[in-house]
């Protein structure tokens, strides 16, 4: 039976679905309108979502508008920032690599933050969840390793872009969670959803800025393709909703671990969207992803 403290779970759950549909949305759009006009759509068209989602947190749970102090705002733009830059290299490595090895690995994230968690905000994790995000990145690296690419320079590419989407992803975790837990004064539900508002509220305001500067042509291809970038927007803040309520009664690491099972996900996305078929090394890395997280929830 599922308490306050174990919420987190379906919580995550229902993120990583989101998560997935969203990239896989965001990955469709690279091609008309780049790799940051792509990143863009999921702040842009997500941040009046995000608004509305605490409207309706605030009606139903009755609480203030929180208005946290100096600690909050550091937390915060580590968060956003952290994210824009990670969510464009996810995209750039989406664009050199398949679907389900890119995504397999931006989930070394999860190790990177347990490190992090630990090192910023203190989070402990006790043994078996230790050895639980091992097994679990273990079956993550199987899965996204290659047999002989390792001596195909033009395999670093991807590779290191992956990994570095994923080292930024952990920060971005861990920043978003130390905002949520200095909002003072209301339910965790008020908080991960104020801390939702302005993290895609900066996130909104620095990419747009950026491409006026840059790129302008790019805004008027979003606007352009308004359908789809709206919806890609509303799956979005859905999805960062349900990790932000996740962050809220958990360590990052371990709502990050229980994340895994996007890579499974991800298959099935990749297998009846992109035809990309699977072969025995990643179903093997599967099962070990599989049990990395079963042991985390057991944990």
């Amino acid at each position: 039976m599922l308490t306050l403290a174990s919420l987190w779970i379906p919580f995550t759950i229902v993120a990583a679905l989101g998560q997935v549909a969203r990239n896989a949305m965001q990955r469709s759009l690279t091609g008309p309108l780049g790799t940051w006009g792509a990143t863009n759509i999921r702040f842009l068209f997500g941040f009046p979502f995000s608004i509305l989602f605490f409207v309706l947190v605030i009606a139903a749970t009755g609480d203030p508008i929180p208005w946290p102090g100096a600690a909050f705002w550091p937390w915060l733009l580590l968060g956003a920032l952290s994210q824009i830059l990670a969510t464009g290299l996810m995209l750039a490595a989406m664009n050199e690599r398949s679907f389900v090895v890119t995504t397999a690995y931006l989930k070394t994230e999860a190790i990177q933050t347990a490190i992090f968690g630990f090192v910023f905000l203190g989070d402990h994790l006790d043994l078996w969840k230790v050895v639980a995000i091992l097994i679990a990145t273990v079956g993550v690296v199987i899965t996204a390793l290659r047999p002989g690419n390792a001596r195909n320079l033009a395999s670093l590419r991807p590779t290191l872009l992956g990994l570095a989407a994923a080292a930024a992803f952990a920060l971005s975790a861990v920043g978003f969670r130390g905002a949520i837990i200095v909002v003072p004064g209301v339910s965790f539900v008020t908080a991960a959803s104020f801390t939702l508002v302005f993290g895609l509220g900066v996130q909104t305001l620095v990419l747009t800025i950026y491409l006026l500067a840059r790129a302008p042509q790019v805004l008027r291809d979003i606007l352009r393709l308004w359908k789809p970038s709206m919806l890609a927007g509303f799956v979005g803040a859905f999805a960062s909703q349900f990790w932000f309520l996740a962050f809220a009664l958990t360590a990052a690491a371990n709502v990050r671990t229980l994340a895994l099972v996007e890579v499974l996900f991800a298959q099935a996305v990749a297998y009846y969207s992109f035809k990309q078929p699977l072969s025995a090394r990643e179903l093997g890395g599967t099962a070990l992803i599989v049990l990395g997280v079963a042991l985390l929830v057991a944990a």
